[in-house]
């Protein structure tokens, strides 16, 4: 009977624990309005820095591909805004 008891007691434990974590989270988690404008304010909705983000995204893509192209260690330039050669800039 004493084993019964404290796995029911354990049990009891749990839930409770459970319970309270529950409650904690839908306390602190924010409300839809709250996740609108956080929404709003994060970096990615801002269309300059979408346009900083895909120009270095390019710049990577541009320099990976003439990487792959030529025997040269490109990694080790002191400037990874240089003439390739071909009249473009990367």
């Amino acid at each position: 009977m004493g084993t019964m008891q404290k796995a029911l007691v354990t049990v009891a434990v749990l839930v409770a624990g459970a319970g309270v974590g529950s409650a904690l989270f839908a306390f602190v988690a924010p409300g839809e309005l709250q996740k609108q404008a956080m929404l709003k304010e994060m970096p990615e909705q801002n269309s300059q820095r979408k346009d900083e983000a895909a120009r270095t995204q390019q710049l990577v893509l541009a320099t990976l591909q003439e990487a792959a192209a030529t025997q040269q260690n490109v990694a080790w330039r002191k400037n990874w805004v240089v003439s390739r050669g071909d009249g473009k800039s990367a």
